[in-house]
Order: C-alpha cells, then sequence, then structure tokens
C-alpha cells in the first residue's frame, strides 16, 4: 500500500505565499512576539474573545472557526507562542484553496483524502488543483453561545458531502477553558514549581450527528482534527513519546507523508521519535494508535519553553480516518497524532515558516442524534531548565539533554 502521501497542514505547501510574525528573528532563528502585540493587532483587524486567569491569556477568533491564535503564560509582555499570518489577515482577501491564518489551535474535519474525503469532490484527480478547504471550516465563522473570564463555548451547524456522495448534517459544539495550576499539576502528575510560568487550555469538541442517516464506514465517517501553528526556530525539536514492544509488529509511524526525511532531521531513538522543528525542510509524520501514547510535545532551547499537547483518549473505538490522497484499502488505518515541519516549496516560497502538533479524534460512527467528544489539552511551560527538565522526563519520558542531544545541539 503507498505510503500516506499528503495531510492538511500541508496541504498548504503550494500555496505561493512567504509571511511571518511580524516581529523579527532573532539569533539561532527564533521569532519574538509579546502577547500585547500579536493581541493588539487580532484586535484591530478582528473581533476576539479573550481568556485570563491571572498571568495565563488566550485568544480565540470566532470568525475563524473559534481558533485559539496565541496565547502566553506571563500576560501582555509575555511570550506569545502561536504563529499568525499578518500580511493574509491584514489584506482581507480570501484564497482559493486555503486560508491559512496560522493559530495555535485550528479545528477541521478529516479525512482529506481518499474516498471518504470532505476536501475532493467525485471522481476528480488527488491533486492540488482539486483540492478545496470545505468553506464551513476554513471561512465561516463559529457562534460565541457563552463567555466567561476562563472560558467559551461555540458552536456550528452545516452540512457536508463527501467524496462518496454522502450527506452529513452535523452540529459541533466548541468549548475552550483555562486551567489553573493544581488542574494542570493533577493533569500532569508532578509539580511545577515557583520557578516555571506556564498555562494549559482544554479544547473540548463535540461533534453531533443532526441528520437521520447513521455514518458507518460504508457511508464514511468524520473526524475532529486539531491542528495549530507554532514559532520554529534552530533549537527547537518535536518530541513523539511511542508505546511499543518486540512482539509488535504493526507499523511503528508514518513518516513518508513528502518522501523521506533525511536522517539529519528526523529520528527514532529507542521509544522517542524526534524531528527537527526550524521551519527550513518540509517533514511530516504520524503515529498510529497501537503505538500512541497519551502525550506529544517540544522543547525551544532558546525560550526555555516546553510545549505539550495531551489527547485525552476515548474509552470506545479504536479506529482513525485515513487522510493519504488515493482511493484507499483501509480507510480507517489513520493516525492519532501527526507533527511537521514546513520549509521551501519547489518554487522557493515558503507559506510559514511554522510548525505543527497535531490529533485527531477516532472515526465518529454515530447513530442520528449521537455524539463524540474529541478532547485535547495544550500546555506551554516556561522558565527554570531543571524544573523544566523534571517535567518532560514525567509527561514525555525524555529529558531535555536527551532532546538537545537527538541533533547535536549545544
Amino acid at each position: 500500500m503507498k505510503q500516506y502521501l499528503y495531510s492538511l497542514c500541508c496541504s498548504l505547501i503550494f500555496i505561493s505565499c512567504s509571511q511571518q510574525n511580524k516581529p523579527g528573528s532573532g539569533d539561532k532563528g527564533v521569532v519574538f512576539s509579546k502577547y500585547a502585540d500579536d493581541r493588539n493587532f487580532l484586535m484591530k483587524n478582528l473581533s476576539v474573545v479573550e481568556l485570563h486567569d491571572g498571568s495565563s491569556r488566550v485568544i480565540i477568533v470566532p470568525q475563524y472557526q473559534a481558533r485559539v491564535m496565541t496565547s502566553t503564560c506571563n500576560g501582555d509582555t509575555g511570550y506569545s507562542f502561536g504563529w499568525i499570518n499578518y500580511d493574509l489577515i491584514q489584506s482581507k482577501k480570501l484564497k482559493e484553496h486555503i486560508n491559512p491564518y496560522g493559530g495555535e489551535e485550528r479545528l477541521w474535519l478529516a479525512p482529506e483524502g481518499g474516498q471518504f474525503s470532505f476536501f475532493f469532490k467525485k471522481d476528480v484527480p488527488y491533486d492540488f488543483d482539486h483540492w478545496y478547504t470545505p468553506k464551513e471550516f476554513d471561512t465561516e465563522a463559529f457562534q460565541v453561545n457563552e463567555h466567561s473570564d476562563t472560558s467559551a463555548l461555540f458552536s456550528k451547524d452545516m452540512i457536508l458531502k463527501n467524496r462518496s456522495g454522502n450527506l452529513f448534517n452535523i452540529h459541533i459544539d466548541r468549548k475552550i477553558s483555562l486551567l489553573n495550576r493544581n488542574e494542570i499539576q493533577e493533569n500532569i502528575g508532578t509539580r511545577t514549581g515557583n520557578g516555571i510560568q506556564v498555562i494549559a487550555y482544554e479544547s473540548s469538541n463535540t461533534i453531533v450527528n443532526s441528520g437521520e442517516n447513521s455514518w458507518t464506514k460504508y457511508t464514511g465517517a468524520p473526524a475532529i482534527w486539531l491542528l495549530g501553528m507554532l514559532k520554529p526556530s534552530q533549537v527547537t525539536t518535536i518530541v513523539l513519546p511511542l508505546s511499543k514492544s518486540a512482539s509488535d509488529t504493526t507499523t511503528l509511524l508514518h513518516d513518508k507523508y513528502f518522501g523521506v526525511i533525511p536522517s539529519n532531521r528526523w529520528k527514532v531513538i529507542e521509544n522517542h521519535a524526534f524531528l527537527k522543528a526550524d521551519g527550513k525542510f518540509r517533514g511530516k509524520v504520524g503515529i498510529p494508535p497501537n503505538h500512541a501514547t497519551n502525550f506529544i510535545g517540544s522543547y525551544d532551547t532558546a525560550n526555555r519553553s516546553l510545549t505539550i499537547l495531551e489527547y485525552v483518549s476515548p474509552e470506545f473505538n479504536k479506529e482513525f480516518v485515513n487522510s493519504a490522497w488515493e482511493d484507499q484499502k483501509e480507510p480507517f488505518s489513520g493516525d492519532v497524532f501527526n507533527a511537521y515541519n514546513d520549509g521551501p516549496l519547489r518554487d522557493g516560497s515558503q507559506l510559514g515558516p511554522f510548525y505543527e502538533l497535531e490529533s485527531l479524534s477516532p472515526a465518529a460512527f454515530l447513530a442520528s442524534h449521537q455524539s463524540l467528544t474529541h478532547i485535547q489539552i495544550t500546555y506551554h511551560f516556561q522558565g527554570d531548565v531543571n524544573m523544566l527538565n523534571n517535567i518532560a522526563e514525567k509527561v514525555l519520558g525524555v529529558g531535555l539533554e536527551n532532546v538537545k542531544k537527538a541533533f547535536n545541539k549545544n
């Protein structure tokens, strides 16, 4: 069977544009921007919802499908974690295939490719010219239902048709909630300490079959897909913990979405995979359910910033949609997690640079009026390196020195 070809975040790859956060880059390609600068820019151009609790802040844009654009753990003057496409947002123009506004967590629906795709019409070739992001999760707004200082609830109703011609009446509820320090410590199983600044927010996303027909393996089934664009640097590394045993012969990772990734950019060391997040070479990997833990993450040495993505796994249904750009023999053999590093296109242009951490729900095999909820928690830690190391060892199962040594960083 063909290797996975092309998944969402890099369907973006053929778009010839080159944008970055406006604040300039320092040594080692590190992008600096203060949270207040990004917030003020977004407020100037869009309606926003801001969550806050002490020095923890999150900016959400309902117009962009209740997308988390950025966050900080140090108030207005703190580091802003999300990658934001200033030029596209400011232009007010719409692109034909996708509008890559940026943002550190957005909601889409998978699969991207295959006979049950929401991105390709029936009988058209699997190529970029025929690939279109549905307007329901590209340009249409989500409704704001509730809003407090620390949480906000959004919703959207939509009707989608997949490549096989089946209609899906869908209702989505999306709730973003800040977590306090006690909740964070309970979730990760260790104390953060006074030398650590942290922000964490939970994204709870519920998809409801609001039609009369069941979603099955014969009609295809949607999956909730959460993707986030973060700022790359030469000293940022993605960390992918792996669950494996000597007796398990199933595919450990899918690592050829865009061809072979050079060994100096991507490697597996014991129970972890590492991918450079420098925004200089396109590469994407995925972890299937048999080998996924509940966490992936990244570490930025220059900013002393540890990012962790937690997947709150449901107890039922372990079949995940396959997004390969081909008619598939196994349409429910996809990944739980994906990680992507952006890089130049063939013509030298580039969408970002950025890198992405992603998670997917199981396929939503739902009868009429049934629902499925996908929960993801994003954590950003900054501060004392020894304390960050303790968190990385506890949650990701690897120390920060070993993360750095994966690519011989000093």
